[in-house]
């Protein structure tokens, strides 16, 4: 009501700008303009509506998620009335029909570490290049193994589609269904803190939101003008996806695996900074070279960028908040480090079941875990359900009525370089090998 009444003055307001006073008393044709205006507005907002319903389920159907796009037509008012929703619809029936299930315990998992934007900064020949050429792949590896992977059929998955929590705390398995010839994968990137030991190493600074709300990467060139644009895996993987729906299943994107104790996301959220208490180097630096630093200020930018992420289909993990090797850690190291992630980093991230293990150190050999392993039994009290490790071989899955479990393959340089062969079903390391990198690659 308020805004029919704005513009029934706004017409009355041009009405009279536009003819003079002297016309005030034949109203006759304020009030025809004033119906006409008032139609065209109400028909402009419908057909807006219409096209955002669309815009929806098409998004839907091209997702696989074909019941949720039927759902939503059919809970429009005017769907009997409506070709393209009834077509749509039918579309959707049609198309579900040929859905096939996919073998859970064939769904591979792949993760990636800050990817590099700029080599050169990189691979200078300094200490940490060798490092950045083991654990890390360029973005030009990225973009060409995320395209070759979406030719070849691969849809991006979660873990949360492969397994299910039950009320009582069990697992039941998911199911997962693809149209014939799609392959299910899981994605997830470690590390996404922009660590301090990376400043000036030619990867991004921090995620932010741009003028449009959308999630993209800072970026700090090398002559210390700050660029805003696709610089890491997050708004890459969100470009290629707007591009080619159908490359998420559900609208699936990637798990960030999350530390702590320099921060999310590029901001400087743990209580360290506000504190200033037992503070490493780099962290001292960081302060002295910002004395304006905000601490609130970026617990509540990261919190947004998060939002915004979970709002597009991305999930967050615990990666530990001190980057902890939990196999060799006591299950009471792990509880403490824990405390700390849910402290400081929970708040901004949200809760979460997932827990993917630094360094790949599992709490349990290949057999699984049982109800006697001190650390299992601390994780599942403590709300975790789904563990990954690393695994180079090409499926380790396992679900149990008690946790779900999936190793996790590396595509790095180290990867790439030694063992080309292990990566064939995902892609050819050869058309995709940044010849930028220094070889050999540093062996581990």
């Amino acid at each position: 009501m308020k805004k029919r009444t704005m513009i029934l003055t706004a017409v009355f307001t041009a009405a009279v700008l536009t003819v003079g006073s002297s016309y005030l008393p034949d109203t006759g044709v304020i009030k025809e303009k004033l119906v006409q205006t008032v139609s065209a507005d109400t028909k402009n907002a419908k057909d807006t509506e219409e096209d955002d319903v669309l815009t929806q389920a098409t998004i839907m159907y091209q997702q696989y998620n074909y019941d949720e796009a039927i759902k939503l037509l059919k809970n429009q008012d005017d769907f009997t009335k409506n070709k393209d929703y009834m077509d749509l619809a039918a579309k959707c029936q049609i198309a579900k029909k040929s859905l096939v299930e996919y073998p859970l315990e064939q769904i591979t998992h792949v993760f990636f570490h800050t990817l590099i934007e700029d080599t050169s900064r990189a691979f200078d020949g300094d200490a940490k290049s060798g490092n950045y050429n083991q654990v890390m792949t360029t973005v030009s590896e990225f973009n060409k193994i995320i395209q070759i992977m979406y030719d070849k059929g691969y849809v991006l998955v979660s873990p949360h589609d492969m397994a299910t929590v039950n009320k009582d705390g069990t697992m039941s398995r998911g199911k997962i269904m693809v149209p014939e010839g799609k392959i299910p994968f899981v994605l997830s990137q470690d590390d996404v803190s922009y660590y301090h030991y990376m400043d000036g190493d030619g990867c991004a600074s921090k995620l932010v939101l741009d003028e449009n709300g959308d999630v993209k990467t800072e970026y700090v060139e090398a002559d210390g003008s700050v660029s805003v644009g696709d610089y890491d895996l997050v708004p890459l993987l969100d470009s290629f996806i707007k591009e080619h729906p159908d490359f998420s299943y559900h609208g699936r994107k990637g798990i960030l695996a999350m530390t702590g104790y320099n921060g999310v996301l590029g901001y400087r959220t743990d209580i360290a900074y506000k504190t200033k208490e037992d503070l490493q180097d780099d962290q001292k630096k960081f302060l002295e070279d910002n004395p304006d630093f905000d601490y609130d200020q970026d617990v509540k930018d990261a919190t947004k960028v998060a939002d915004a992420m979970k709002a597009e289909g991305w999930e967050f993990a615990s990666h530990t908040w001190g980057h902890m090797n939990a196999t060799e850690r006591s299950a009471e190291d792990l509880q403490t480090d824990d405390k700390k992630w849910k402290s400081y980093v929970a708040p901004i991230l949200g809760d979460t079941d997932m827990i993917i293990f630094a360094f790949g150190a599992d709490i349990g050999d290949w057999e699984g875990y049982s109800s006697d392993n001190p650390k299992f039994e601390y994780y599942k009290k403590a709300g975790y359900d789904y563990f990954c490790n690393v695994d180079s071989s090409q499926y380790f899955v396992q679900i149990t009525d008690q946790y779900f479990r999936q190793g996790r393959r590396n595509l790095d340089g180290y990867r790439m370089y030694y063992n080309p062969e292990m990566l064939s079903d995902l892609f050819d390391v050869s058309e995709v090998w940044d010849s930028s990198r220094p070889t050999p690659v540093p062996p581990m």
